[in-house]
This record gives C-alpha cells, structure tokens and sequence, in this order.
C-alpha cells in the first residue's frame, strides 16, 4: 500500500497600521499596502466570526494588460489635471481580490407621476424689427398637458455589488462597475492562489443597508424608463424590499500607486480586473481652472456686446 502524503500551505494574514485592510497573502509576500502603499503590516492570526466567500470573479488580465489599462487612463487625463500625472511612474501594482457582497431582492413600488403629453398651437404675435416697425408674426408653439398617474411596479433587483473593504470604498468599487456576471464562479482556493485576497472587514448588515438603499435608487431608474408620454415630472415612488438575499463574494480588482511629484503622495488608481476600467481622484492645477473660467466669462461677454438687440 503506498503511502500519501499531504501539503498545507497556510496564508499570513495582516492588517494594514494606516488605512485597516485586512490582507491574506497566500503564497506572495510582500511590504506594503496596495492600498495606501504603507508598509507596516502586522501579523494577526485569522478571525473566526470572517464569512466565507461564496462566490469569486477571477481575474480577465495579467500585469501587463492592467499597465495598459494604466497607461490609457493617464493619457486621457483632462485640461485641468497636474501635467506630471501624464508622465507617472508606477511605484507599485498589485492584483487584489476585494470582498464585496452580492445583493438580490424582489422590489414592490408604489408610484405617482405627472405625465406630460405635447401638442402644438399656431399663435399670432406683434414683432418689432430692427428698424422699429411693428408687424404680425404667425409661429407654432409646442404646449404640454399633463395629467397624474399612480400605479404599483414589481420587479426582480440583482447583481448589486457593494464593497465590504475598509482598503476600497463602496463609492470607489461603484465607479470601476460594472463586472461581467456571467463569468462568476463558486469559490475554490486555486482561483485566488498567488493573490492577495482581503478579509471582510464591513459588517454585512451595513453592507445590506447601503445595497438596500441601491437597489431602490435602481428601481427609481427604471421607473423614469418606464414613464410614458412624452414627458414626466413629480415622479415619487415607495419601495419595500422582500426575499433579500446578500452572498459574500471576491471581485477582481488592479490598485495602481503612481508617483508624479516628488513632494506629493502617490496618486491611487484602481481598475476594474475584468474590465480594464479605471478611476483614480486626478490631482487638478487651480490657476487652470481659474484661468478657464476667466476665458469663458469674457467669451461669454464678448458675445453679448456683439449680439444683444440695439435699443428702440
């Protein structure tokens, strides 16, 4: 009978002095955060009361396609950012999965609307030309007649994913959204072997509330969707959620350090994993901003010398 033999490869686990984040490096070792590029860890052993990932979304690109990413992004930077970001070096990069949780519920909605339909009405007006002589202007004018409508909305709200990081802020997950729910897995450890994968470190009835609190503003984009007419106006709506179902789940996600300035901090960009979409608080130069803002508002003066009527 020949004889078996077993390996156990344990992951260190560590959170991070400056932003929280917890962090489980399974076979990667590393010296700092990918989140706030600090590099003091301390080493705790794991907690029981962590959920299990249900679900994970592997990631689509290796380093070079995130740098891609990268290098994209930053040339696309707008008028008014600092011209050094355009040239940043990459300090850092690292591939984390982000624990996040996946909501789902049925939403019973209760609605009034005023809802406007268009017509249109020829009407005769007194018009002054520019040599002071008045005359009858014959124009069709659109109108609009509005009437109230109420009624009830059922619908099937899924794929809400919000953050349970501290490292990731649910605002900033939202922004590299959305991710490919057809790729997703069940959770097996040789997905995220070689990764850093961070703890759950939000409550899940805090992640309920702000996914709660989504799926209705979602229900208020359909019901603005759903309006007929030709326009609407004093749309209100009442939403209860049952059958709400929150599963824990790892989304894939690239977090960029690029230092510009030697005398200012690194500037974060996170990108999508999956998606190569990006989002990063671009630093802005204000005398740009001022500068514009100047420009327009003689712009904007000049045109009203050169076209406003001349007096009677």
């Amino acid at each position: 009978m020949g004889a078996t033999s077993t390996q156990t490869r344990t992951a260190a686990t560590f959170t991070c002095d400056q932003c929280g984040a917890s962090l489980v490096f399974d076979g990667v070792r590393t010296r700092s955060c990918p989140y706030c590029a600090s590099p003091n860890f301390v080493e705790r052993p794991p907690s029981t009361d962590q959920p299990d990932p249900i679900f994970v979304i592997p990631f689509a690109g290796d380093a070079a396609w995130a740098r891609r990413a990268l290098a994209r992004w930053l040339g696309s930077r707008t008028l008014f950012a600092d011209s050094a970001v355009k040239r940043g070096t990459v300090e850092d990069v690292r591939g984390v999965y982000v624990p996040a949780y996946l909501y789902s519920a049925v939403a019973r909605t209760e609605y009034t609307a005023q809802i406007g339909e268009h017509y249109t009405e020829t009407e005769t007006v007194m018009r002054r030309d520019k040599d002071g002589v008045e005359r009858m202007e014959t124009r069709t004018v659109t109108r609009t007649e509005y009437r109230p409508l109420a009624g009830r909305h059922v619908g099937y709200v899924s794929d809400v994913i919000v953050s349970a990081s501290v490292g990731l802020s649910h605002t900033e997950l939202a922004r590299i959204e959305p991710f490919d729910m057809r790729r997703v897995h069940r959770f097996q450890p040789a997905l995220i072997a070689g990764w850093i994968t961070e703890e759950f470190s939000r409550s899940a009835d805090d992640c309920r509330r702000v996914s709660r609190s989504d799926a209705i503003d979602e229900v208020g984009a359909r019901l603005r969707r759903f309006m007929p007419g030709d326009s609407h106006s004093d749309l209100a709506w009442r939403t209860t959620v049952e059958w709400e179902s929150l599963d824990p789940v790892l989304v894939p996600v690239y977090v960029f350090a690029v230092r510009y300035r030697k005398d200012r901090p690194a500037l974060r960009v996170v990108i999508n994993g999956q998606t190569a979409r990006a989002t990063g608080k671009t630093p802005i130069v204000w005398w740009k901003v001022a500068i514009a803002i100047l420009l327009l508002a003689a712009i904007v003066a000049a045109f009203v010398l050169v076209f406003r009527e001349p007096p009677p």
